[in-house]
């Protein structure tokens, strides 16, 4: 699929729209303009929505879980199936030894852009006092921390062990 197909879809939080509604109006885009790569990502995104749940306590005491409503659907939640789902991809086109698919790119376009080395690096430098950890290592943690899961945890590894080495 081009990136012009793609740059139709995708989401950050700055469009003003929930991830999920954000999905649901790009499945109807994606049926309108028969960009079926995209359609069939973003409906097995929609499918892993009945997996979500929320505990309750029945009358009885007994704890359960049930369905989340549309409502109740967060980004974050959405955002999880997106990972979940982009890392079975990847150990796929792996096995495959392929590259990219049209798939994953589908579902790349709703993460959020992962934060830069140079980002990371300059972060580093400006924030971490080294002398307070035993071991440069034990900075991961603060690091982790501030950038979520915007960071890959290896490229934060090597820039740490390039910095002390």
């Amino acid at each position: 699929m081009t990136n012009q197909k793609l740059s139709e879809y995708g989401w950050n939080k700055k469009t003003g729209m929930t991830l999920p509604d954000k999905i649901k109006n790009d499945l109807k885009t994606a049926m309108k303009n028969k960009h079926h790569e995209v359609r069939d990502a973003i409906r097995q995104v929609m499918s892993e929505y009945a997996g979500l749940t929320v505990p309750i306590t029945l009358d009885s005491g007994k704890k359960t879980t049930r369905p989340k409503k549309h409502e109740e659907i967060t980004d974050d939640d959405v955002l999880g199936i997106i990972r979940k789902l982009v890392k079975s991809e990847k150990i796929l086109l792996e096995a495959k030894k392929e590259k990219t698919s049209e798939y994953l790119q589908a579902l790349e376009c709703y993460l959020p852009q992962m934060a830069s080395r140079e980002e990371i690096a300059t972060w580093i430098t400006e924030n971490i006092n080294f002398s307070e950890f035993k071991s440069p290592m034990q900075a991961m943690g603060p690091i982790m921390k501030h950038f979520g899961k915007q960071a890959d945890g290896n490229i934060v590894k090597q820039i740490l062990q390039e910095m002390n080495a």
